[in-house]
C-alpha cells in the first residue's frame, strides 16, 4: 500500500512510489542484459514515438487527431516494454476498500497538518532572533542612559 508521508520542506504531501518503480526498472535491465539488441530496438523505437508526441503536443499546426496518434503510437510502444516487464502488474496498485479508506484517511490528516501549520506564524530563523536579541539590548541601554541625572 501507498504510504503517504510529508515532504521534506512540510508544505507538501509525498506519496513515495519508488518501491513500485524500483521493481520496474531492476526488470528492464535485466531484460536488457538478457537481450540487448530487442530491448534496445524497443527503447529507441518508444524514445521515437515520445518525442513525436511532444512535438504534436507542443505544436500549433498539430490537429486533434495527430495528436491521439501520436498519444497511441507511444502507449503502443510503452506497453511492449512493460510486457518485457513481470512486475509492470504492480505498477497501479489496487486498493481494497479498507485500504483505500486508510490511504485517505492518512492523507487528509496530513493535509490538514500542513494546512494548520500554514495558518501559524512562520518559525523565526536565526537571523530573526539575532535581529530581535540586538534590539532588545540597544533598547535597554537606551533606557539606561536616558534614566540617568
Amino acid at each position: 500500500m501507498i504510504r503517504p508521508q510529508l515532504s521534506a520542506d512540510g508544505r507538501a504531501v509525498r506519496l513515495p512510489l519508488g518501491e513500485y518503480v524500483d521493481p520496474l526498472l531492476d526488470e528492464l535491465a535485466l531484460a536488457y542484459a538478457q537481450d540487448p539488441d530487442a530491448v534496445g530496438r524497443l527503447l529507441a523505437a518508444h524514445a521515437a514515438r515520445v518525442v513525436a508526441l511532444d512535438f504534436a503536443m507542443c505544436s500549433d499546426d498539430a490537429t486533434e487527431y495527430g495528436r491521439a496518434m501520436r498519444a497511441a503510437e507511444a502507449d503502443g510502444t510503452r506497453e511492449a516494454l512493460l510486457d518485457e516487464c513481470p512486475a509492470a502488474v504492480t505498477l497501479d496498485p489496487l486498493l481494497d476498500p479498507d485500504s483505500a479508506i486508510t490511504f485517505a484517511t492518512r492523507t487528509t490528516r496530513l493535509a490538514a497538518q500542513i494546512r494548520h501549520g500554514a495558518t501559524k506564524e512562520p518559525r523565526p530563523t536565526l537571523a530573526d532572533r539575532i535581529t530581535r536579541f540586538a534590539a532588545r539590548i540597544r533598547h535597554r541601554t537606551t533606557q539606561n542612559r536616558n534614566a540617568r541625572p
